[in-house]
């Protein structure tokens, strides 16, 4: 999400931008929010010493989620760094550090450097406020190498206390919150976790559960790489070792039912969906943000269906399937999925209006628009057949509408359901660490009067399907704040789900106005196909890979573009 701060401001000097650190002591305190967390630059040591910058911010990440705080996953860093066309490696600027926060909608930004002779160790950390944007002074300690845990725990504690004058965890209470670890086993794990071949990944991470057995972080990460080689079953021994308390229990829980499914246990796959739905929806503050409701993921509910439609289970699959389209305007699997199942049933013309929806969400999709072709022809309605038919040849080639099998009607979705293999994270916060506090931690309170707090409420309201609160929400802070981004895009997307694409484009472009994005612009792209403007929706494609060359969504629908003229007809 946006903050007040446009994106083109962003990159000016942030020391001309930023009032005097002295300010701190009059900034308003800070609330239980989101904080991201960037590697900490090496400042010289040894190369062999390079894991501790990644080292360093884990260590600050789980110092901040034992404490009750909010705070972005590793993964969920790397994951919009990736989007953003930033190499892993790179050395991240402020201006990058604080778009990217401003991305995601976090507050503060945590960042510093370290040195170290490979016996002692200096820390310097740093917390930068993205609203209103202030850089707060630099904590500073430094020790013997193999106290680092207890030296950033430390840090961090300040960085918090310091800042805050209604912090009221001691130091000690904050040190008994975080987990001990042998030093090499975290070692081993941050290797790990930064190498980038699976085999040094396995490798790095089997020895830190050697190291340390009782740690569940290098087992969920051994269970996401055998997951990401779909091998099921090393994934689920791995997976079993995360506990429900965990920050990354939900993803593991996904998984394992992704699992079941692609092992044809239909039956196994319910219970983990079915438990993992009702697991979200009783956790007052769990995997999403600020103890929104949850209990209805669009990404789990497709699963859910998917395995109750394997096992005949047909009304509640479509009860699962209606939830999902009405939670995600944007994805065409679930409209997808319904048509499979209401073809099951004999109901070609509720296939047809199915498939219909998913190829109005996804123009590009070939295969959206064969089956709807193939649905209009068994629901007896082939002028609109034929005419459909010619319609997709003319946007996407003469091959495009292939013919999909649509028979046996009974194995339809068995073997053409769309399984969601991920959690999506970074639309529903989920890579936010779970906000579990340890026994006697104490939560910080503090005030939430802002833009970007409202911003946030109206998004929970959005993402529980509550349309009309949403929309309230988001016109309430343009009302206060004409050019807020992220209020923009929220409007946008509730007018895009209601089917108003002119007003959907028209905030869309408001929030870039306010800040560039690859993600609005691919999503102004889409609703530009929709409006039968292929040259507009190539042009806000190929703009959105200029900013983010590495974007998957926005590569896919410019590759689909490529195959059409700039008139919309085919080469």
């Amino acid at each position: 999400m946006s903050r007040r701060l446009s994106f083109w401001a962003s990159t000016l000097s942030l020391l001309a931008i930023i009032s005097a650190e002295a300010v701190c002591a009059q900034s308003p305190s800070f609330n239980q929010r989101i904080f991201l967390v960037f590697p900490f630059e090496n400042g010289g040591s040894a190369p062999r010493l390079e894991w501790l910058s990644e080292g360093l911010e884990e260590l600050t990440i789980q110092g901040l989620s034992s404490a009750g705080q909010q705070v972005y996953s590793h993964s969920g860093r790397t994951a919009e760094m990736e989007r953003n066309g930033l190499p892993l490696s790179a050395k991240v600027s402020r201006a990058s550090m604080l778009r990217i926060a401003q991305d995601l909608d976090a507050d503060f930004v945590i960042f510093g450097s370290f040195t170290s002779d490979g016996k002692t160790l200096s820390v310097e950390a740093r917390l930068l406020r993205t609203d209103p944007l202030t850089l707060l002074p630099a904590v500073r300690e430094s020790g013997p190498l193999d106290t680092m845990m207890e030296l950033q725990a430390k840090c961090v504690w300040r960085l918090l206390s310091a800042n805050n004058r209604d912090y009221r965890l001691t130091l000690a209470d904050f040190a008994k919150a975080q987990r001990r670890l042998r030093l090499d086993a975290f070692e081993h794990y941050i290797r790990g976790l930064s190498a980038s071949e699976d085999d040094a990944k396995l490798r790095e991470l089997r020895e830190a559960v050697r190291l340390e057995p009782a740690w569940p972080d290098p087992y969920f990460e051994l269970g996401e790489t055998y997951f990401s080689r779909r091998d099921c079953t090393s994934a689920l021994s791995f997976f079993s070792h995360v506990p429900a308390g965990h920050a990354r229990f939900s993803e593991a829980e996904f998984a394992t039912g992704v699992c079941r499914l692609q092992m044809n246990q239909p039956e196994r796959a319910e219970e983990v969906f079915a438990g993992l739905q009702k697991s979200l929806s009783t956790k007052p503050n769990g995997d999403l943000q600020g103890g929104a409701s949850v209990a209805d993921v669009p990404e789990i509910l497709n699963n859910l269906a998917i395995a109750r439609a394997r096992q005949g289970k047909t009304a509640a699959a479509q009860a699962d399937l209606r939830r999902a389209v009405e939670l995600d305007p944007e994805e065409d699997d679930y409209p997808f999925n319904s048509g499979l199942l209401a073809l099951e049933t004999g109901d070609y013309a509720g296939a047809a209006a199915n498939f219909r929806e998913a190829a109005e969400r996804r123009p590009e999709n070939a295969e959206d628009r064969a089956v709807l072709v193939q649905a209009l022809e068994k629901s007896g309605k082939k002028a609109e057949a034929d005419e459909e038919r010619e319609s997709a040849k003319e946007s996407l080639g003469p091959n495009a509408v292939s013919a999909v099998r649509l028979e046996p009607k009974s194995e339809l979705v068995s073997r053409l359901g769309r399984v969601r293999t991920e959690l999506d994270t970074a639309a529903l916060r989920l890579e936010v660490a779970s906000a579990a506090t340890a026994a006697g931690a104490d939560t910080l309170v503090y005030g939430t009067d802002t833009s970007a707090a409202h911003v946030r409420k109206a998004r929970q309201e959005l993402a529980a399907g509550r349309l009309d609160a949403a929309e309230t929400d988001f016109r309430g802070v343009l009302k206060a704040e004409p050019g807020n981004a992220a209020a923009h895009r929220g409007l946008a997307e509730i007018l895009h789900h209601r089917g108003k694409l002119d007003g959907a484009a028209g905030e869309f472009q408001a929030s870039l106005q306010a800040r560039d994005s690859a993600v609005v612009r691919t999503m102004l792209a889409r609703v530009y196909l929709e409006q039968k403007k292929p040259d507009l929706a190539r042009a806000e494609a190929q703009r959105a890979l200029k900013l983010a060359p590495n974007y998957t969504e926005a590569k896919q629908l410019l590759e689909h573009l490529q195959t059409s003229k700039p008139n919309g007809g085919a080469h």
